[in-house]
């Protein structure tokens, strides 16, 4: 029988000293009660109740053992009160793993939102360009730019961001800019150092065309890769939202626009759970409902 409903059968009997009014409380019948003692007493070794016609009392084991479960199944309901009470309202710490591209642009600001919405939860808020595991890491979601491989968590397309082809003005003055894709072949390029396919770029946003490109200089980093264009080490495709203010304010200039670039989709990914927590869960909807499409 199981150990937890064997106490509570327990300590109902001692509360209402009587077998047959404990089953009706409990709603079951008086041999299953009987069964739930015996068992116990087997279990344990010793005896918990004397037994006479008209009442029961405890034993100097049972009282013991009666003192130990109203305090573990007390501590029980405290712990599915607290869990209950989480889950109607949003509250706890919540770590978040994100690429760094999004940290100041975009993602940074709905967090100060979500925060001013749900006063009572916590966020810590890890930016990394690598791939993190999210158990591992002791995160509860993260925030994942590009097509995802088949890891077993549950995605959530929060909206799709576009890439440019930009470099800086001082090496358009060096090295002339591209009017056509075959000619980035013959220009220095920076790489984002996450993938096999770094320097295979891709443009249009209906069927791609995939430009092998070479240079010098490749980071697993989004700003340091902006920090390098702006430098003039050479073109570099970065996100739009992380370029533009700098096409805006001319500290780069975008290249190759009439040939388009595909949209990379962003995600939000989490472990499969039945039972979510609401802070994860309020989280999850509130980025669904507020991205930036």
């Amino acid at each position: 029988m199981d150990l937890m409903n064997s106490m509570t059968v327990f300590v109902r009997v001692v509360g209402c000293e009587n077998f047959t009014v404990a089953a009706d409380q409990l709603g079951i019948s008086t041999t299953m009660v009987s069964n739930h003692i015996r068992g116990l007493e087997s279990r344990l070794g010793a005896k918990l109740l004397h037994r006479t016609t008209r009442r029961q009392s405890l034993t100097d084991i049972g009282r013991a053992y009666y003192e130990q479960c109203v305090d573990i199944l007390s501590r029980i309901e405290l712990a599915e009160t607290s869990v209950r009470e989480q889950r109607a309202s949003p509250k706890g710490l919540l770590r978040i793993s994100a690429v760094v591209s999004l940290s100041a642009h975009t993602l940074v600001p709905l967090m100060a939102q979500y925060i001013e919405t749900y006063p009572e939860v916590e966020v810590e808020l890890i930016f990394s360009d690598e791939v993190v595991d999210l158990i591992e890491g002791g995160f509860d979601a993260g925030i994942r730019y590009g097509d995802l491989p088949d890891s077993g968590l549950v995605a959530r397309e929060l909206g799709k961001t576009r890439l440019v082809a930009c470099a800086s003005p001082a090496y358009l003055e060096r090295h002339g800019a591209p009017e056509s894709l075959d000619d980035l072949r013959g220009h220095t390029c920076l790489a984002f150092h996450n993938t096999v396919a770094q320097w295979h770029w891709k443009f249009g946003s209906g069927e791609s065309t995939s430009v092998t490109t070479s240079g010098r200089f490749s980071t697993n980093n989004m700003p340091a890769l902006r920090m390098a264009t702006l430098a003039g080490l050479g073109i570099a495709m970065l996100p739009r939202d992380l370029a533009d203010a700098d096409i805006r304010e001319g500290r780069l200039r975008s290249l190759l626009e009439p040939f388009g670039s595909p949209g990379r989709p962003l995600h939000i990914v989490y472990m499969p759970d039945r039972l979510m927590t609401r802070k994860l869960s309020s989280l999850i909807d509130f980025l669904v409902a507020h991205f930036p499409k």
